[in-house]
């Protein structure tokens, strides 16, 4: 942690020059000492005394049980510093996992591929694979779709952030308003659907309430809680892929049965489903024949 800039002026109270310690005042309040000195990086760089009520702010926001990414603003995901707020999901260990998956479907593919980041959020996916890929020597195309126009936002500043120009941003509920000149030509298709279901969602962390509940939540179908946009996405996508193209899909521990059924029932001859690195059922992995 840095303690104050060097060219500060003599007479600017200095955290070291007292017996004060920041992240100790921070853990007598509750904040676990890991927290405690991230809140302290991200709010008080300079180290000076003055700075301390917002710090001070920040700390009582964690404790009325926001999220510690929604309170820094930013968070790490993969190789980008991502910016997120209550707008879009926060980005999660899991769904890098995806993005390695979704490379390795690309490894042997189009050498300037077309990829769709459906309900893209604050684009942690598709962006992900934009700069991984671009740092392979491979120009990637991407279209980012989400329904909500606020997500967008997050997701095209992001895109700014990192200078990943070749992103572009679509207002639709998943396939709904593309442009239908893609249809045959994609691909990949990425997503990280909503998938909970309202029941299952009752009983879950309740800092679970500060996201975006349609980000996370989906309507039962087919006796499965939380299935029917992953079903909608099965029935649409093969005929958006070209030929060879791949769908990457999340979804929850216990919808493997039903995804891989539904799957075939629609016609995804050559599909598969994968664990995550903690043994659960975790990736949807379709291909167009």
């Amino acid at each position: 942690m840095r303690c104050w800039p060097t060219n500060a002026p003599d007479n600017w109270p200095r955290v070291a020059e007292t017996s004060f310690d920041p992240v100790a005042e921070l853990v007598a309040l509750g904040i676990e000492r890991r927290e405690a000195r991230w809140l302290i990086e991200e709010f008080l760089p300079g180290g000076l005394v003055d700075e301390m009520p917002v710090v001070r702010a920040a700390a009582q926001r964690r404790l009325n049980g926001e999220p510690l990414q929604y309170i820094i603003g930013h968070w790490p995901f993969r190789s980008l510093d991502l910016d997120v707020d209550p707008r879009v999901l926060i980005p999660r260990p899991e769904t890098e996992e995806l993005v390695d998956v979704a490379l390795s479907t690309l490894a042997h593919g189009s050498p300037a591929p077309l990829i769709v980041d459906l309900g893209c959020g604050s684009g942690a996916i598709g962006l992900s694979l934009l700069a991984e890929l671009a740092a392979r020597g491979v120009v990637a195309t991407l279209v980012a779709v989400d329904e909500s126009p606020e997500a967008l936002a997050v997701a095209k500043r992001n895109a700014l952030k990192h200078r990943l120009l070749s992103a572009s941003f679509v207002h639709s509920s998943w396939f709904d308003s593309l442009d239908p000149s893609l249809r045959g030509h994609i691909d990949l298709i990425v997503t990280n659907p909503p998938y909970i279901g309202e029941e299952e969602f009752a009983t879950l962390d309740p800092v679970l309430s500060f996201e975006p509940l349609g980000a996370l939540v989906a309507p039962d179908k087919g006796g499965t809680q939380g299935f029917a946009d992953i079903a909608h996405i099965l029935d649409e996508a093969l005929s958006w892929l070209t030929p060879g193209g791949a769908l990457v899909m999340e979804h929850g521990a216990d919808q493997r049965d039903a995804t891989l059924r539904h799957a075939r029932e629609v016609g995804w001859v050559e599909c598969e489903d994968l664990d995550d690195l903690s043994g659960r059922a975790r990736m949807f992995v379709g291909r167009r024949p």
